[in-house]
């Protein structure tokens, strides 16, 4: 029974204590304490509503009702912050000492409203009561009732089901996140604060986690020490350095991995161009030491650039001279695949392959419009590059993009055994349009006709000089407008799939395809281009055993030959009793028809034996005269002038 009453005595005691412990918390004191410290901090006016009740559990302090925040003055969007309610932990020790020490705060499903200006002026941007500038990292902490107020300290503050509206004036983009709980600590308001906070963005996970050297300057507008990350729907970012709102301002070191780039560009509300496979579709990561400059600009040093599949070194600088974005970069690569920028977009294989269509130019659409997203200056060197249609080696180039049109000078292009110089442009202002002037030594035809044109017949090194020029928004467009000249000149080789020789000596023309080839030793030609038909008259081929010319046309729009190659099968040193015979080259390039003009055959068989004949009677009739041709002369000439001199003979005899 003793211990019964010794334990009512002692339930009665905690009663007691708990009793006299709500009666020791002035709760609308706390409220008034808060609104006036916060106001006196911002400049800003802070509502509690009357429901002010004391709190024993879990924590000790007060609950309020509603709370308003009110916005900047030039704001119209509303409050900045309206919460159902606050929790205000208080310190017990100080509470029993007479004194107010808020612990914590939480903030109960506020709704938080974040806003830029045209000018770049922030709501966030506090301004105390007399323009004085927001408190400095000198200013006291508020330990108690009577601490200093414009700075304040704060053990926990918890947010809870929160959403933060994000509307930027100048641009006109609005972003939204829901289901917001963060954390905040700031033990000191001359010391380190730091943030937890987790939240969705379109339905898509955003954490973001990091921690301001000093809260009252970063609250000043001044450059902080700061260590942040983030993770925004996979993609994660991180920035260690200083940084600054006011104007805002970073420099340090930054590491982003954005694994779907298209993905967060619409969670952030921005529009990003269709990016090609290689430059940034599916990838792109970064890492370097940055600079943001107060005035806007952005700058990289030490960068290490992956784009897709592509790794890069570099240093960049982007600045808006004129309103848009101005890229200039120096790169470092090694093996660079530019191929998404000739694959036609991201269309899959098969609709490739009927959008193709067999043995034809593709027509699927090449999308451009990447061009015109920023301006650039850029210097390249690169070990190789493959750019779809062709592959390089060692890569020198200098490249200026400027509004949708870029020039590409060609300081050094290593490719297929030999070196190219020269200009490429390509213009995506109005449709898509392309330019070349290169001029190429000792280039391997059949590796690159292979890659160009799937064609794998000649065999030879070249020198090459071209003038080039089309427009269209697909590989069969730009092949049917294309137009230039250009000439070439090619050292020993062969042409496979044709015997040449063969056929001339035996007229068959069972010596082409499989194993069928003619060696030459070299072949020389200029050419024209008209709306996609190459045009050449004056080929020439010298081989051990023959030699031709040759004249015609290549339709690269439709991929076929109409031409004409006439060679001669040598049978004597000098050159004289072979046989000529003219050999058509008709249908696709990729199976073309071989056929034997027998008819100029013929004929100039018939030539050779009525020249033979006339030869042979004019000999006849000479030695019946009695005329000897002289060297180098015909015995046409030595007849005729046989007959001249009698004539003259016979005239001066008649004036005697």
């Amino acid at each position: 029974m003793r211990w019964i009453i010794r334990g009512l005595g002692l339930i009665v005691l905690v009663a007691l204590l708990v009793a006299g412990a709500l009666l020791l918390i002035p709760s609308k004191r706390v409220a008034q304490l808060a609104e006036r410290q916060f106001e006196a901090a911002t400049g800003r006016a802070m509502t509690l509503s009357d429901q002010v009740h004391p709190t024993i559990w879990p924590r000790l302090g007060v609950r309020t009702g509603a709370v308003v925040i009110a916005n900047a003055a030039w704001s119209k969007q509303g409050p900045m912050l309206a919460a159902k309610g606050l929790e205000i932990g208080l310190d017990p020790a100080a509470l029993l000492q007479g004194k107010i020490k808020i612990s914590k705060v939480e903030v109960l499903s506020p709704r938080i409203l974040l806003e830029r200006r045209r000018d770049g002026a922030g709501n966030w941007q506090f301004t105390p009561p007399g323009g004085a500038a927001a408190p400095s990292s000198s200013a006291p902490a508020a330990g108690g009732a009577g601490g200093g107020i414009g700075a304040f300290s704060l053990d926990n503050g918890e947010i809870k089901g929160g959403t933060i509206t994000w509307i930027d004036h100048a641009t006109g983009q609005t972003i939204a996140l829901s289901k917001i709980d963060a954390k905040l600590a700031i033990p000191s308001f001359a010391g380190p604060a730091t943030l937890v906070l987790s939240a969705k963005v379109n339905g898509r996970p955003v954490t973001v986690s990091g921690t301001l050297g000093d809260f009252g300057a970063f609250m000043a507008g001044k450059v902080v020490a700061s260590d942040l990350k983030a993770n925004v729907a996979g993609s994660a970012l991180a920035f260690k350095g200083d940084i600054g709102t006011d104007p805002v301002a970073a420099q340090g070191h930054l590491t982003a991995d954005l694994t779907d780039p298209r993905a967060l560009a619409a969670i952030l509300g921005t529009a990003v161009p269709e990016l090609p496979r290689g430059l940034g579709r599916k990838q792109i990561a970064l890492d370097g030491d940055v600079t943001l400059a107060p005035e806007g600009s952005m700058h990289l040093r030490s960068g290490k650039l992956t784009l897709d599949g592509n790794h890069l070194q570099l240093a960049a600088d982007v600045t808006f001279p004129k309103g848009r974005p101005l890229v200039r970069a120096q790169v470092e690569a090694g093996a660079l695949d530019l191929s998404g920028l000739t694959a036609g977009g991201a269309a899959p294989a098969p609709a490739r392959a009927q959008e193709k269509g067999k043995g034809g130019w593709s027509r699927a659409p090449i999308d451009a419009t990447g061009l015109d997203a920023v301006d650039a200056q850029l210097s390249l060197n690169a070990g190789r590059v493959d750019l779809g249609v062709a592959k390089l080696g060692r890569t020198r180039i200098l490249a200026k993009l400027d509004q949708g049109r870029a020039v590409v000078d060609l300081r050094q292009m290593s490719a297929y055994g030999g070196d190219t110089t020269g200009q490429l442009v390509m213009n995506a202002r109005s449709g898509l349009s392309i330019a070349a002037d290169l001029t190429a030594k000792g280039v391997a035809l059949r590796p690159l006709l292979s890659d160009l044109a799937d064609y794998k017949r000649l065999d030879a090194n070249a020198d090459l000089s071209l003038q080039l020029r089309a427009s269209g928004n697909s590989q069969a467009a730009l092949a049917r407008t294309l137009a230039g000249s250009g000439r070439f000149s090619f050292g020993k080789g062969e042409l496979q799939g044709l015997d040449l020789v063969g056929m001339l000596r035996t007229l068959n023309l069972n010596y082409v395809g499989e194993g069928a080839k003619t060696i030459f030793d070299s072949i020389n030609a200029s050419f024209t281009i008209d709306k996609g038909v190459l045009s050449n008259d004056d080929l020439t081929l010298k081989a051990p055993l023959l030699t031709a010319t040759g004249k015609g046309t290549v339709d690269i729009g439709a991929r076929t030959l109409d031409y004409t190659v006439t060679p001669v099968a040598l049978s004597k040193a000098d050159g004289t009793g072979g046989v000529k015979v003219p050999l058509q080259i008709t249908g696709p390039w990729a199976r073309p028809n071989f056929g034997l003009d027998v008819n100029a055959l013929a004929g100039s068989r018939i030539d050779e034996a009525k020249q033979r004949l006339q030869d042979r009677a004019r000999q006849e009739l000479g030695k019946q005269l009695g005329v000897t041709p002289q060297d180098g002369q015909s015995p046409q000439d030595a007849l005729r002038k046989k007959l001249e001199d009698q004539a003259k003979k016979g005239i001066l005899n008649l004036l005697k």
